[in-house]
């Protein structure tokens, strides 16, 4: 999206009210910074608190990211962040970005940035051919965090199984660092935080539940429970999936007081977004 566009909103296009949800200010607001270097729960994995979101509507392999940019513009908008001290990528094999990541690579040293990826595998076979598959599309040995990709059903943890036992084989063989999931309805959220497996869980959250699983007084007191048990909280859908173009700051405000929160992932398409967000969260952590 462009700039404009980035800080602007349609009421007609979001199709819906929404209210928003109140907490109470922390006793000792602290500036916050998107390069914050934060652990990732307990799993050891150091991050920028900014993640770069290459998803947006991403599906078939393809996202805004993709389409716009090309594996060059993506290339450039993840170095842009990187020489801010913006770590983090965030990827899926359902955005097609891959590619996108290895080309990045290309001027990033591997260890100095953390790389996130999703699959939708669901027997240990499946699973052992995406991970292969995507250390080559992506031209790294390891992978930071895989996280079961879009999880509805509450289910999960039984029909996923034997991808989960394959991808916690690979954990300790250090060729991936952490497993979690990426959260689509509170009942799979909610098996998440069930799940002795779960090390970084990818949720939906900001103040109005927009494209949220629940209302954020339903969600929150789960990730806050995810978080107690040691488990890393991502935040995703931080201005609901576009719906709340206009209040950018009101939901960056939210985010950044949720202390259960790590780090959260924002899909940027241009670097004119990039220098905009780096600008406004440290405004808007105080």
């Amino acid at each position: 999206m462009k700039r404009r566009e980035f800080l602007k909103y349609s009421a007609a296009a979001a199709g819906a009210a929404f209210f928003p949800f109140r907490l109470p200010l922390r006793a000792e607001a602290v500036k916050k910074y998107a390069n914050d270097i934060v652990t990732l729960g307990k799993t050891g994995i150091k991050a920028s608190r900014l993640a770069m979101g290459t998803g947006t509507h991403g599906v078939n392999r393809r996202s805004n990211q993709t389409r716009k940019l090309g594996i060059e513009g993506v290339a450039d908008l993840l170095y842009a962040a990187f020489e801010q001290g913006i770590n983090f990528w965030d990827s899926a094999d359902q955005y097609g970005t891959h590619p996108h990541l290895k080309e990045a690579l290309k001027r990033v040293p591997r260890e100095k940035v953390v790389i996130l990826t999703k699959t939708h595998a669901t027997t240990a076979e499946e699973m052992r051919a995406d991970i292969d598959r995507f250390r080559q599309e992506i031209g790294t040995d390891y992978l930071d965090i895989v996280l079961l990709h879009f999880m509805t059903d509450p289910n999960w943890p039984v029909i996923k199984a034997g991808g989960m036992e394959e991808l916690e084989k690979l954990r300790q063989q250090g060729v991936v660092r952490a497993h979690g999931v990426s959260c689509h309805t509170l009942g799979a959220l909610q098996a998440a935080a069930d799940s002795d497996w779960v090390q970084v869980d990818l949720a939906r959250i900001n103040p109005f539940g927009a494209s949220m699983d629940d209302k954020p007084e339903i969600v929150i007191p789960i990730l806050q429970r995810l978080h107690e048990q040691g488990k890393s909280v991502l935040g995703m859908k931080i201005f609901g999936a576009g719906q709340l173009r206009d209040k950018v700051d009101e939901c960056l405000r939210f985010i950044l007081a949720q202390e259960y929160v790590d780090a959260f992932t924002i899909g940027q398409e241009n670097q004119d977004e990039l220098r905009d967000l780096i600008k406004r969260i440290p405004a808007m952590s105080v």
